[in-house]
């Protein structure tokens, strides 16, 4: 099963395409390695499709992409499966208008067909690394169920179109929330087709009051299981896999008993779940964060990382 957590930074920042140390940072070896030594086997690394590939069907930006490449060996260097995760919520911004506008996939701006081949080209230049999961996009939103579906599988062929066979997590759209997966009509990705049969429908579940994860209060010790079980029913209905690509509590008691909870109910359905990433590691949180993950600047390592680490650690 796959057990790990994001490492976040690289997504991070409004300016594109920034500059890399003062709008955004990428994680470095030491924090793969920390990773590793934690128990974990898999990180989810966000970053920003605009920044990688400035302009749509355009060269990748030689930067970026060296930080790709550099993520991929230290992952490989420490053992990691690595989730490449376009951190978008299915939009990007243009040239065309100094990257200040937000512009949906399918839209005249972006359209799909832009997505499809920045999906063929990464698949293409990567492919060969079997330690890659393929995260197609992070929490789609302000798009329909249907044409986010038809968007998908036509993103699915292209990446198989390359020969690759990595496996691929497909998201809903509504953030891909678990807790809303009925009512927002994401059933329709239960027609996701895979040439390959290599795929899982990533979902992502926080612990608070509405579902956004921007509080680390946690509304009970079981909120997160009750959350998941319309989801989970849907997937092993149509056998569909599934992965809990995102989630995350606070400090105090309820919280540690919720996160405890949600991981135990993702690793005893295995019959549905392929493994779960955490929100969020990575080096530039600050201590106030209430889902840090990371070690203080001081160095202490919050109690959600002890109890995920020692989780991560356990035998199957």
């Amino acid at each position: 099963m796959l057990r790990g957590v994001a490492l976040a930074g690289a997504e991070f920042g409004q300016l594109i395409p920034g500059q890399h140390g003062r709008d955004y940072i990428y994680p470095g070896a030491a924090e793969y390695a920390r990773c590793a030594a934690q128990g974990f086997n898999v990180v989810r690394l966000p970053f920003k499709w605009d920044r990688l590939q400035p302009d749509l069907g355009g060269a990748f930006a030689e930067e970026e992409w060296r930080f790709i490449t550099q993520a991929i060996k230290h992952t490989k260097r420490a053992r990691l499966a690595l989730i490449l995760d376009p951190h978008n919520y299915a939009h990007r911004r243009v040239r065309d208008d100094d990257f200040t506008i937000d512009h949906l996939i399918g839209s005249d701006r972006v359209p799909a067909s832009a997505f499809i081949a920045f999906w063929r080209e990464l698949a293409r230049r990567t492919k060969q690394h079997n330690h890659l999961i393929y995260g197609l996009m992070n929490e789609p939103a302000d798009i329909g169920a249907e044409a986010w579906r038809d968007i998908a599988n036509a993103t699915l062929a292209a990446i198989r179109d390359t020969g690759a066979t990595n496996l691929v997590i497909v998201p809903g759209t509504a953030y891909t929330g678990a807790h809303s997966w009925i009512e927002a009509g994401n059933t329709a990705l239960e027609a996701i087709r895979d040439p390959a049969d290599n795929f899982a429908i990533e979902v992502h579940q926080y612990l608070d009051a509405d579902s956004s994860g921007r509080s680390g209060a946690t509304v009970s010790g079981t909120i997160g299981v009750e959350r998941l079980q319309a989801f989970q029913s849907w997937a092993r209905g149509h056998n569909l896999k599934a992965f809990l690509g995102e989630f995350g509590a606070g400090q105090d008691a309820v919280s540690l008993k919720a996160l405890a909870a949600i991981v135990s109910e993702v690793e005893n359905n295995r019959d549905v779940w392929i493994g779960w990433t955490a929100w969020a590691a990575g080096p530039w949180w600050p201590d106030d964060d209430p889902l840090r993950l990371s070690p203080s600047r001081n160095g202490i390592v919050p109690p959600q990382m002890k109890l995920l680490s020692k989780r991560a650690r356990s035998k199957p």
